[in-house]
């Protein structure tokens, strides 16, 4: 199964904002949710029916995945230490 991988526009205008390397990085991990939505490492949000984590390097990924559709919604990224 081929999960879609899409951004909401808040998401899209924060990864064009962070730096060049961190941008690509992020950018990779998004690209391999469309083969595996929980990878190793994931975290399953408390509280939210749909929505995970990722942690790459210093920056974190907040998706939803949607799997009757085969979609997952990248929500959020940000540095760890913003909230």
């Amino acid at each position: 199964m081929t999960y879609l991988v899409e951004f909401t526009s808040g998401a899209a205008r924060a990864i064009r904002k962070l730096p060049r390397p961190a941008r690509a990085r992020i950018l990779a991990a998004a690209e391999s949710l469309t083969s595996n939505p929980r990878p190793p490492g994931a975290t399953k949000l408390v509280g939210e029916a749909t929505a995970w984590r990722v942690r790459i390097g210093d920056y974190r990924l907040i998706y939803e995945i949607k799997d009757e559709h085969l979609l997952v919604t990248l929500v959020r990224a940000a540095h760890r230490r913003l909230r």
